[in-house]
């Protein structure tokens, strides 16, 4: 028997907008309204709003709550300031990627981490069987919000108008208010966009929804979430992350402090010290093409890696994505092929991001 698929609080306001929900990690959600290409240029352009409740939250709190995260997270969770955000990767020991999260800071001893959909079950798990002999209480708070990014060159002054407040800087949060509740404001997002991704308790998120539609926002589905990520080179979990990687293979060196000792943290140590064997880089297509993820990367007669996101970018109008290839053929400018679908597509490696929107002339 498949199990129900579950709902965010903003399933109805989906369902009269028209829009196509797919089962995406057990829950029903929008994949896109109007269209991926309008929604994506709607962010790019103006203001787009995704409903991305299904991210998973889990809350740290107590006397050790920075011990712990310290030791769960590769950053180093010490230079987190209370109102501050901080991104990192959960390693297992021998430094494959669990996830990648944000952490937000709400007080001394109390930190709210965000989890992929997919993997907030056994995250989650993770933390609770690492927080054994720590002074610590470790929540599953994913009940206790719903979530909003609101992202694009107007995201901040259409979110403010709504709020009535000012915002946070990028990489910071703010607790305000709404509609008679406390809602957490954070500086981050998912598109390369400026913006803000909002917290709110589930039974305020219909009335955040219909007041960013009305004050301009243009609903915006998971199709668009993930071109205009890919566009910037930002990883998402299962394509571009897994297990079977890690962090300096993946590009995400930089927010691996081994020194904190974090778990797995030697054996990144060490990828790091030897150099990876493969890296994901990101790439476009010459000429016609589009790549999806699996698909080989040739160089002659010879597999040289393999493409793990791919689709058409609707900003630089043609085909682009993120791979792993051998390290010796993982600077930009150099030519391989892609086959796509039996057919070899020209393609080049390109240095990040692919789209910069802070200078949209800019080709690859």
């Amino acid at each position: 028997m498949t199990p129900e698929l579950r709902r965010t609080p903003l399933y109805d306001a989906h369902v009269a907008a028209g829009a196509k929900l797919v089962d995406f990690a057990g829950w029903e959600m929008p994949v896109q309204y109007e269209g991926v290409r309008q929604e994506h240029m709607a962010v790019r352009t103006g203001c787009g709003v995704f409903d991305v409740s299904h991210m998973g939250e889990v809350q740290t709190e107590g006397p050790e709550a920075l011990d712990l995260l310290q030791r769960l997270l590769s950053n180093d969770v010490s230079k987190l300031q209370v109102g501050g955000a901080q991104y990192s990767v959960l390693c297992r020991e021998d430094g494959g990627v669990l996830d990648d999260l944000f952490t937000y800071r709400l007080g001394a001893e109390r930190f709210l981490t965000v989890t992929n959909a997919s993997n907030h079950l056994r995250d989650y798990a993770w933390f609770v069987e690492h927080a054994d002999g720590y002074d610590v209480e470790v929540y599953d708070s994913i009940g206790e919000w719903a979530m909003l990014a609101v992202q694009g060159p107007e995201a901040r002054s259409i979110a403010e108008k709504v709020v009535g407040a000012e915002l946070p800087p990028r990489m910071r949060t703010a607790h305000l208010p709404f509609a008679d509740e406390e809602i957490l404001v954070c500086g981050t997002g998912y598109t390369g966009e400026a913006g803000v991704e909002v917290m709110i308790p589930p039974r305020a998120a219909s009335a955040l929804w219909d007041s960013l539609l009305e004050a301009g926002a243009t609903p915006a589905g998971l199709g668009a979430r993930d071109t205009l990520r890919l566009e910037v080179c930002f990883h998402l979990y299962g394509n571009d992350l897994m297990v079977e990687r890690d962090p300096i293979a993946a590009g995400l060196g930089w927010c691996c402090k081994e020194e904190t000792r974090f778990i797995g943290s030697e054996a990144v140590a060490a990828a790091r010290e030897s150099g990876p064997d493969e890296k994901l880089v990101p790439f476009s297509i010459i000429g016609p093409g589009i790549p999806r993820q699996d698909n080989p990367v040739l160089t002659g007669s010879e597999e040289v890696g393999m493409v793990t996101s791919g689709s058409l970018s609707p900003c630089l109008e043609k085909g682009i994505g993120m791979a792993y290839v051998r390290t010796d053929l993982a600077e930009p400018g150099i030519e391989v092929e892609i086959d796509v679908r039996g057919r070899r597509r020209a393609a080049r490696i390109e240095s990040k991001p692919l789209y910069d929107p802070d200078h949209p002339q800019k080709e690859t």
